[in-house]
């Protein structure tokens, strides 16, 4: 199991980024949850297994949405947290 931080720069506000990691999150089993920065940046805390967060991470980079286009994601590891299960989108 792994947590990871991720802050995602490029086209990735106003174009269903947020609810593209949702659903790519669900169908992967990770939970966590994702939000906009007042800086034009999205922060996301995932968390899953190894595997799984990797597939999550790479399927960001190419966009979850055909709109989005990613330029950089920066990555940290975090502890294990409690997301009650889910993955939610934050305001």
């Amino acid at each position: 199991m792994v947590n990871v931080h991720l802050t995602i720069t490029g086209r990735v506000q106003g174009v269903g980024f947020r609810w593209g990691t949702l659903r790519l999150a669900q169908r992967l089993g990770i939970t966590g949850f994702v939000r906009n920065q007042a800086d034009g940046t999205v922060y996301v805390e995932a968390q899953g297994q190894d595997e799984a967060v990797a597939t999550f991470i790479r399927q960001l980079a190419a966009g979850p949405t055909p709109y989005a286009i990613v330029d950089q994601i920066k990555q940290t590891t975090g502890p294990r947290a409690d997301y009650g299960d889910q993955f939610t989108v934050r305001a």
